[in-house]
């Protein structure tokens, strides 16, 4: 049990870590910001599920992925089908032309709900769904690729043009999937309003419980023989071949749960938020997914997460004071945390933290406060 335990949470230091990133998520910001700015947060903190795949993934495995925005936006889309079937029934579209199929369904002259959204209409099968469809497709593009030892930057192209051609599909399909507009108008979950103040802030709370338990997951995979091999892979991937191990078997597999881990940030996104569209299924999103990851450290969990919502908020407060120059902020931003700290945030504190320590300083003020009363006595 307590090996399990120090799977989990890794060792001391990690569940100390783990620890201040659950106070700060689960008590100072929803102490500190407003229920908009609480929202946005929410939204910030579905991103962090894809950073944490892309340690698993590109810190620990060496395999960058230049396409979470696919298992991310897949994930949003398989919770958004549910959410419109929900908010179509028979009443609320009694004004179209064909009741009781999504409203951009109709508009487009579609008289029958196509026979891919029929599983949508059970939330337990969308939930599995949610999971399953994400990992199916990574595995495989997984088994295409790495069977045949596509890797480096033809596996990160290769992950790109899957991202656009995916996104160029759904804008294409408008009748089936919503087109450039994406699947808009979610309203309700099981008849829960979910537009509500209080809904947003129970969203917010499954939202980083979730977040949670995938760093938990990602760090007992880490920790594990697994774990140890996916390192020697990233650095001596011929030697492990010639060990004996099928290297392409465990490629697919932590591929196949980066995927995973990144569709669930992508249903809880289209929670939070009330819709899903194209536009974070495509390249521009998988690459700044990619940017946060590396800002926070690509090797750390909880530097990930801290990594997203640092680029995010910057995003957001450059996009809000420099509306014409947050592209070029954001960019700096980015090129000089690779110049200058190149193992993102969690390189920095993992430098410092070495020279500060805590319990030392401590001691010495303790010391130094009961020799002080001394004198005054």
């Amino acid at each position: 049990m307590k090996a399990l335990s120090e799977k989990l949470l890794g060792g001391k230091q990690g569940a100390i870590a783990l620890a201040i990133l659950a106070m700060v998520l689960f008590v100072i910001f929803p102490l500190w910001l407003d229920s908009f700015r609480l929202s946005m947060l929410g939204k910030y903190v579905t991103y962090a599920f894809v950073s944490v795949s892309l340690v698993l993934l590109w810190g620990n495995g060496g395999i960058l992925s230049l396409g979470q925005g696919i298992f991310f936006g897949l994930g949003g889309y398989c919770m958004a089908m549910f959410l419109k079937l929900e908010a179509s029934d028979p009443v609320s579209t009694k004004i179209q032309t064909t009741p009781g199929i999504p409203d951009f369904m109709d508009w487009n002259q579609i008289t029958a709900l196509p026979w891919f959204w029929e599983p949508f209409k059970s939330l337990p099968l969308t939930l599995i769904l949610i999971l399953l469809i994400p990992t199916l497709l990574a595995f495989i593009i997984g088994f295409a690729m790495f069977k045949r030892r596509v890797g480096g930057v033809y596996f990160s192209i290769i992950t790109q043009a899957i991202a656009l051609i995916l996104s160029i599909l759904i804008v294409g399909q408008q009748g089936y999937t919503g087109g450039v507009n994406g699947i808009t108008d979610l309203k309700t979950l099981l008849g829960w309003d979910i537009r509500t103040e209080t809904a947003k802030y129970v969203l917010y709370y499954v939202n980083v419980c979730l977040l949670i338990l995938s760093i938990m997951l990602a760090r007992y995979i880490i920790t594990s023989k697994f774990g140890m091999l996916l390192l020697a892979m990233r650095d001596k991937e011929e030697r492990v071949r010639f060990s004996g191990y099928d290297v392409s078997d465990y490629k697919i597999f932590v591929f196949c749960v980066a995927a995973m881990i990144s569709a669930i940030g992508g249903a809880m996104f289209t929670l939070q938020v009330g819709f899903m569209s194209p536009s974070f299924v495509g390249i521009v999103p998988s690459i700044e997914m990619v940017i946060c990851a590396a800002v926070g450290g690509r090797m750390s969990l909880i530097g990930a997460v801290y990594g997203t919502l640092l680029v995010n908020f910057g995003k957001t407060m450059f996009s809000e004071t420099y509306p014409e120059l947050w592209l070029f902020l954001m960019g700096g931003l980015f090129i000089a945390v690779v110049m200058f700290f190149p193992d993102g945030l969690a390189g920095v504190y993992d430098k410092y933290s070495k020279n500060f320590k805590l319990g030392e300083l401590l001691a010495k003020f303790n010391k130094n406060t009961v020799k002080r009363i001394g004198d005054m006595l």
